[in-house]
């Protein structure tokens, strides 16, 4: 989460009161750390370059996979029998 504050020498300069929902511990974390790259990029666009080679402004695209009709999981299958 300092990660972005670390990368534009802002450390201790700003104070932010965040509540976030839903998810867990490690995907809040990774969108408080998207928030505030891309509120430090508001504040300056110069830190474009230094934020966007570290990739902290890009989203983790991945999602859960929907369960599936006939199937007890996304990819699991019932048990198969031959006889």
């Amino acid at each position: 989460v300092e990660q972005p504050f670390l990368l534009t020498d802002n450390l201790g300069k700003y104070d932010i009161d965040v509540t976030l929902k839903g998810g867990g511990i490690t995907g809040q974390a990774e969108a408080l750390r998207l928030a505030i790259s891309r509120a430090l990029l508001k504040i300056d666009p110069e830190y474009r370059p230094v934020l966007k080679e570290k990739g902290l402004l890009k989203r983790d695209p991945r999602m859960v996979e929907r369960k599936k009709p006939g199937q007890p999981k996304a990819r699991k299958k019932f048990q198969f029998s031959k006889r």
